[in-house]
């Protein structure tokens, strides 16, 4: 038992520690009004966590508008075509939107395969009603998205049963 309390210590330290940064974020982003919450959902999916917490520690609104340009997101979603921008404020993809739109809609794939620009598969985790809210759930459940690309616009998607392919479970 003795042996086991230094250990407990660093979990329990640890724990506070990733619920403490959490929570200033989530404090952080309630505090701002609500068509700059709109603004940090509609980005923060191509952002970085590094760059979620540079945005929400500016102090002002025209601050954080303005380090959005600095760091190239709003042009990046500018130059989407309207189709995928609507469809990216709307939540929901839609084939034949570029590659670049379904990042901003549901983040950075799981993993990838083939090349995006000629013919890929991207895997992300959760379901595809989800992602669009939570982006990819980097958790071992067993949904998993499966999104076909050709020529880098969405052909398709396809919800899946996962859990086997990913975490070599073989049931």
């Amino acid at each position: 038992m003795r042996a086991l309390r230094p250990v407990m210590c660093w979990m329990v330290m640890l724990l506070s520690s990733l619920l403490s940064l959490s929570g200033c974020t989530y404090a952080a982003m309630h505090k701002l009004s609500l068509d700059e919450q709109a603004e940090f959902f509609l980005y923060r999916k191509v952002m970085t966590p590094a760059q979620e917490r540079a945005y929400l520690a500016q102090a002002t609104a025209t601050a954080r508008t303005a380090y959005l340009r600095e760091i190239g997101v709003v042009q990046r979603f500018q130059a989407l075509d309207p189709l995928d921008r609507d469809a990216v404020q709307g939540g929901v993809p839609r084939p034949g939107m570029r590659a670049e739109a379904l990042q901003f809609l549901w983040g950075a794939p799981y993993s990838t395969a083939g090349d995006a620009h000629r013919s890929a598969h991207w895997l992300y985790l959760g379901s595809s009603f989800g992602l669009a809210s939570n982006g990819n759930q980097y958790t071992a459940g067993s949904n998993c998205v499966d999104v076909y690309l050709v020529d880098g616009q969405v052909v398709g998607w396809v919800d899946i049963q996962c859990r086997r392919r990913l975490w070599g479970e073989d049931r």
